[in-house]
C-alpha cells in the first residue's frame, strides 16, 4: 500500500484534536453472521482480504496519518483471540509498515459490552479518555482525510460527526437526511427501501467530541444499558440528535465499502484490485505501473516462486487478467486463467485451473481443471479436481476453513462451515453444510 499524503504538520489544529492526540476505537463486538460460515472460527475484523486482515487496512491508513492510540473493542472469545494473537500491542505492525513513532494497541476490558456504542462506554471510562475520539468499523474499507474531517468537525462545531456515504441500494444501511449546512435532520436504522429519506448510508464511522462519555450517564442511556442494548444505529444516535446536540454529516469523497456479506466482500475485493478505492490502489510486488497485477516475494524463496510465476505469464503459459493479487510462496501450473481475483501465500494452483472474480486464501490446494468462479475460498482448503471430472464452485459459493472439496462437486450458491468433507461428484445448491452429517 502507498503511503499517504496527508502527512504534514497539524499546527492548524488545536492540540486536542490532533491525530497523535487522538484515539481509535474499533467495536468489534458482534457474531458477524452475515459473513458466515467465514466467521465461523475467526473475527470477521481478522477474516483474509487481498492478502491481510481485513482491519489491517484501516488501521495502517490511519496510523499513517498520524493516529497513534488504538482501541479494538472485543467481546468474546473469538474476537479478542483473533485480534489480540496477531496484533498484540502494535509494535510488529509498525515494524512492517515503518511507522514511526510505533503505533499503540489496546483492548477492551474483559467487560461485555451490549452493543456497539457500549463498548465505546466502557473504554473511555477504563482508559479515562478525556480526548476526542474516533469511532470506525472493523468491516469496512475505505480512505479518509482524517485532517479535513477534523476541519468540517471544528467548523460546524458539531457534537459528533458521522462519516456518510453515497450508496445505490440502501437496503441495511442506516439512512440520514441532510439540512443545506450537512447538520443531520432525519436518521433512520436499517429503514425499507420506500421509507428512505435519502441515498447517504451511515458508514459506521464517527468524530465524537470528548463529552460522549458524559452522555453515557444521562438516565435516558442508562436505562438503554440496563435493558441490554446500546447500539450506535438504533439507540444512541437517535437519542443524540434528539436531545438537541449538533450531529452533522461529512460526506465521504472516496469510495467506501462493507464488507459485511460475501457479495459485498467480492464487490470490496474486485473495486481495491482495480485500482478504484482511492488511497489502496498499490500493493507490494507490482508487476508493471500500466497493469494492476502484484505477484509479492520477499525472501529468496519466495523470490524464486514470483519468478517462476512472471515467466510462465510473459510465456504466455498462464493468463492473468484485470486486478489479480498472487502473494507468496505459490505455485501456478500451466495453462491456469485468473481474473479480477486475489491468490493468497502458499497456494498451489494445478494445471488448466480457471479462476474469476473470486478469492482464493492461504494455503489452498486446487487440483487440475477446477473451475472458481464468483466464489471465496478460506484457508487450508483443499479441491480436488481432474479434468476428466472437474470441481466447480460458482455463483457466491463460500468455503470456509480447512474444508475438502471432493473430485467432481458442482458447488453453486452453497456454504460450507470449516472441517467438512463433501462427497464425491455431488451437487450443492444453495444449501448449508454446517457439519459433516449435512454433506
Amino acid at each position: 500500500m502507498k503511503d499517504d499524503k496527508t502527512l504534514m504538520t497539524n499546527n492548524d489544529l488545536p492540540e486536542m484534536w490532533r491525530p497523535e492526540n487522538l484515539w481509535v476505537i474499533f467495536p468489534v463486538g458482534g457474531e458477524a453472521k452475515r459473513l458466515k460460515p467465514l466467521t465461523a472460527e475467526v473475527s470477521k475484523a481478522c477474516v483474509r482480504f487481498a492478502n491481510r486482515p481485513l482491519i489491517e487496512f484501516s488501521l495502517v491508513h490511519l496510523a499513517r496519518q498520524g493516529i497513534k492510540n488504538f482501541i479494538f473493542g472485543v467481546k468474546g472469545y473469538l474476537n479478542y483471540k483473533s485480534l489480540h494473537d496477531y496484533f498484540k500491542e502494535g509494535i510488529d505492525i509498525s515494524s512492517r509498515y515503518g511507522i514511526q513513532p510505533r503505533i499503540h494497541i489496546k483492548y477492551q476490558p474483559n467487560v461485555d459490552d451490549v452493543g456497539s456504542a457500549d463498548s465505546i462506554r466502557i473504554n473511555m471510562e477504563y482508559y479515562d479518555i478525556t480526548t476526542p475520539i474516533f469511532v470506525v468499523q472493523g468491516d469496512s474499507v475505505f480512505t479518509v482525510d482524517i485532517r479535513d474531517l477534523i476541519k468540517y468537525h471544528l467548523e460546524k462545531k458539531a457534537f459528533m460527526t458521522i462519516v456518510l456515504a453515497q450508496v445505490d441500494d440502501v437496503e441495511g444501511f442506516g439512512i440520514a437526511k441532510l439540512a443545506p449546512d450537512g447538520r443531520i435532520e432525519t436518521f433512520i436504522e436499517k429503514p425499507r427501501r420506500d421509507q428512505a429519506p435519502s441515498n447517504l448510508a451511515n458508514t459506521g464511522i464517527y468524530l465524537c467530541n470528548p463529552e460522549i462519555r458524559e452522555v453515557f450517564k444521562e438516565p435516558e442511556v442508562v436505562k438503554m444499558i440496563e435493558r441490554g442494548r446500546l447500539d450506535f444505529g438504533y439507540d444512541l444516535i437517535p437519542y443524540i440528535i434528539k436531545s438537541g446536540r449538533p450531529v452533522y454529516g461529512y460526506i465521504m469523497k472516496s469510495k467506501w465499502h462493507d464488507v459485511g456479506t460475501p457479495p459485498r466482500y467480492l464487490a470490496a475485493l474486485l473495486d481495491v484490485l482495480n485500482g478504484k478505492v482511492e488511497g489502496l490502489e498499490d500493493f507490494e510486488g507490482r508487476v508493471s505501473q500500466d497493469k494492476n497485477l502484484w505477484i509479492q516475494g520477499q525472501s529468496p524463496e519466495s523470490i524464486r516462486k514470483r519468478e517462476e510465476i512472471l515467466e510462465k505469464y510473459h510465456k504466455g503459459n498462464i493468463n492473468l487478467k484485470g486486478g489479480v493479487l498472487i502473494g507468496r510462496h505459490c505455485t501456478i501450473g500451466n495453462n491456469v486463467t485468473i481474473i479480477n481475483s486475489c491468490i493468497d501465500n502458499y497456494t498451489i494452483i494445478e494445471d488448466n485451473v480457471y479462476i474469476e472474480n473470486s478469492a482464493i486464501m492461504d494455503r489452498v490446494k486446487i487440483g487440475p481443471g477446477a473451475i472458481i468462479k464468483n466464489s471465496i475460498i478460506g484457508r487450508h482448503v483443499m479441491i480436488k479436481s481432474s479434468l476428466t471430472n472437474r470441481t466447480k464452485i460458482l455463483s457466491t459459493s463460500v468455503v470456509s476453513d480447512e474444508v475438502v472439496i471432493e473430485e467432481g462437486c458442482t458447488l453453486i450458491g452453497a456454504h460450507v462451515y470449516p472441517h467438512i468433507r463433501t462427497k464425491p461428484n455431488k451437487s450443492y445448491v444453495h444449501t448449508i453444510l454446517h457439519t459433516q452429517d449435512d454433506a
